[in-house]
């Protein structure tokens, strides 16, 4: 059996827009690509609201610097095929990097973890696809106004800055922006419409990176 660990934040830990709580298990995109895949992978969803791709954010009790949990999480789910990571929209906030090159370089060393990683048993390096997150969206809500500030246009950036470094490092590469637009209610997060699409468009290009690792 295939193993493939997604690693992100709140977009996949499956943040409801409003504000209410999580979405439905079955409308989470680790979960809809876990159906779209089939018995023969088993999808792991590892999401943390707020975590970033390398910055610290002391506000929260939970460890947010997604380089510092990386090499746990992997040896904690190893032997795996395939890692997917989306992060950087909480990279975003003005008061944690606030700029799209930052988090180009966070993703970079997201990348570098997992290839120097000392995997135990002989486990072989998992692939790696990096997703860059859907950009955030203005609304009229006057705290997120202050929080990404310049964010928006900077998250604009994500995909193409990404997708140079997925290219630079023989990574895999989707922008999930391309399928799935932030909520309207804070511009931030996915309704489960826009979460459920990312699962599905993802899926055929998880598959094809698996196959080709056999």
């Amino acid at each position: 059996m295939k193993t493939v660990l997604c690693y992100g934040d709140s977009l996949t830990w499956g943040f409801i827009p409003d504000g209410t709580g999580r979405h439905a298990l079955q409308d989470r995109w680790p979960q809809v690509l876990q159906a779209e895949l089939g018995d023969a992978v088993h999808v792991v969803s590892e999401a943390l609201n707020g975590r970033t791709t390398a910055f610290d954010d002391h506000l929260s009790g939970f460890e947010r610097n997604g380089a510092k949990t990386l090499g746990t999480t992997l040896g904690s789910h190893f032997p795996l095929d395939l890692i997917v990571i989306m992060l950087g929209t909480n990279d975003m906030k003005s008061f944690v990097c606030g700029n799209a090159q930052g988090a180009k370089r966070g993703i970079q060393r997201l990348i570098e973890i997992v290839r120097t990683t000392q995997y135990q048993f002989r486990a072989g390096t998992p692939q790696i696809l990096i997703m860059a997150p859907p950009p955030l969206r203005r609304v009229e809500i006057a705290e997120y106004v202050e929080i990404f500030a310049g964010g928006i246009q900077q998250s604009q950036l994500l995909a193409g800055l990404y997708f140079e470094a997925a290219q630079l490092a023989g990574c895999g590469f989707f922008d999930a922006g391309s399928v799935a637009t932030a909520s309207p209610l804070d511009g931030i997060h996915l309704d489960a419409e826009n979460t459920r699409a990312i699962g599905k468009a993802v899926a055929p290009i998880v598959r094809q990176m698996l196959d080709s690792s056999v």
